[in-house]
């Protein structure tokens, strides 16, 4: 089993919104393909802080690398779909009254997030751009058709809402490895993720479910 103690440190550091069973649940995933030698890289889906990006970075091993997409900055808007309930956080986002983690400033209003995001990556020993770690910017239409050759072993999508949930799932179940795991971080958070999630799986012969809490984990079969 890999080292866990990453977990303590970007929880500590106040990096990650995620809960220590949601981080332990991508470690699970991690331990699965390391031990049964599941081939690809890391890859992550909306990146914020980074906390769960350097989880993933730093249990690498020698032979994978770790990409995290994001926009690295406001997270852009949902769509009706996503429901009404969705409509009053992004309202609350955009008028920048959002509050972070333990009341500290919103990931989303801070400058040159990508910039704050890549030194802590560096702070961990997973510097962006030294081989093995890239943060790459830009709306996800925009930025995976140039990543169209990627082999995947684990997906970490944390993306909210139903169209940009259901852009990553199109993508990244293509090119993920046979007994490869995808996590979908809002699954039981917002309306729309689960939607766009439920309708990727409606009638595929290829994924499972491994557990629907404290988040949503499929693997390809």
């Amino acid at each position: 089993m890999i080292d866990r103690t990453t977990a303590y440190e970007v929880r500590a550091r106040k990096l990650t919104y995620l809960s220590p069973e949601r981080l332990n649940s991508i470690y699970d995933c991690v331990d699965a393909v390391i031990s049964a030698q599941i081939p690809g890289d890391f890859t992550e889906f909306g990146v914020a802080l980074g906390g769960s990006g350097v989880c993933l970075a730093k249990a690498l091993g020698d032979n994978r690398r770790y990409y995290g997409f994001d926009v690295f900055g406001m997270i852009p808007p949902p769509t009706a779909i996503d429901g009404a309930r969705v409509e009053e956080r992004y309202k609350l986002i955009a008028s920048g009254q959002s509050h972070g983690i333990g009341g500290d400033q919103y990931y989303g209003y801070v400058e040159n997030l990508y910039d704050v995001v890549s030194r802590t990556f560096a702070a961990f020993g997973c510097a962006p751009g030294d081989g093995r770690v890239s943060l790459v910017r830009g709306l996800f239409n925009e930025t995976l058709p140039n990543y169209e050759n990627l082999r995947i072993a684990v997906a970490h999508l944390d993306c909210d809402w139903y169209e940009p949930v259901s852009y990553c799932l199109n993508f990244v179940w293509p090119r993920l490895s046979p007994g490869g795991f995808v996590v979908i971080d809002d699954y039981n958070d917002w309306e729309g993720c689960r939607k766009a999630t439920d309708e990727f799986l409606s009638g595929r012969q290829d994924a499972a479910f491994v557990r629907r809490l404290p988040h949503a984990v499929l693997k390809k079969t």
